[in-house]
């Protein structure tokens, strides 16, 4: 095993086992037999070491996400791919809280990679016509509230014991951007401006895979930034 892997099973022990989510770089270094110049040679600083071991962690999380099969149910996905993330954090509770961590000036390459995850499905569910606003603002709204309820449930599980609060906020919040597969728009207080979000959002969401031969690569660039516009203005209309 090499002195990168061993150092970051080290800290990934340490800070699974730590009561604040943080360890020393010295603990490290001893768990891992190396020198701190070995340390910091791996990965800068105690921060770059913290960014590492936050995706070390994840890695398992999101080998699973990647290996995972589409159904044929898109907005389903949207659900279970929630209760997976809120299941992981209540699971590895350290790895977590670091992840969010506002002492970490650039977020972990984990937080990007989840984030463009979530955006393929939302693009999935635009394409088939069951998204109310634009995949980039639903992956926003879903984001936030996801990681709100998973960092809630770790932080004061005293306060949340209510087994199904998860379930409850999931549902309102893919609720208040998707629309029935059955029933389209239906439960808009505008079915007008509802029906224009939905279909601005299916040609963005088909526009970013496949490019018109009519329009140039600026032109396309253009459309799609005002069907994101169009999603978003008639979603909230």
């Amino acid at each position: 095993m090499d002195a990168r892997t061993r150092i970051l099973e080290a800290a990934a022990d340490l800070l699974s086992r730590s009561s604040e989510a943080d360890f020393s770089t010295r603990a490290v270094c001893e768990a891992a037999g190396v020198g701190a110049p070995a340390l910091y040679r791996q990965f800068g600083d105690k921060e770059g070491l913290l960014s590492a071991v936050v995706d070390f962690g994840f890695e398992q999380y999101l080998a699973a996400k990647r290996a995972a099969q589409p159904s044929a149910d898109p907005v389903q996905d949207l659900r279970d791919g929630w209760d997976n993330h809120v299941a992981f954090a209540v699971e590895n509770p350290n790895y977590y809280r670091l992840m969010f961590s506002p002492g970490l000036s650039a977020p972990p390459a984990a937080v990007a990679e989840a984030h463009d995850l979530l955006l393929a499905v939302l693009r999935r569910c635009a394409a088939a016509g069951r998204l109310r606003t634009s995949p980039e603002t639903a992956a926003r709204m879903i984001m936030s509230a996801n990681s709100g309820v998973a960092l809630s449930l770790i932080s004061r599980p005293a306060f949340y014991p209510d087994p199904d609060f998860s379930h409850r906020v999931r549902d309102a919040v893919i609720g208040s951007i998707t629309v029935p597969e059955d029933s389209r728009a239906v439960d808009s207080r505008d079915p007008a401006a509802d029906t224009t979000a939905v279909m601005a959002a299916a040609l963005g969401a088909r526009l970013q895979e496949e490019s018109p031969d009519a329009l140039t690569k600026e032109e396309t660039a253009l459309l799609r930034q005002w069907l994101r516009r169009l999603a978003d203005a008639s979603a909230s209309a």
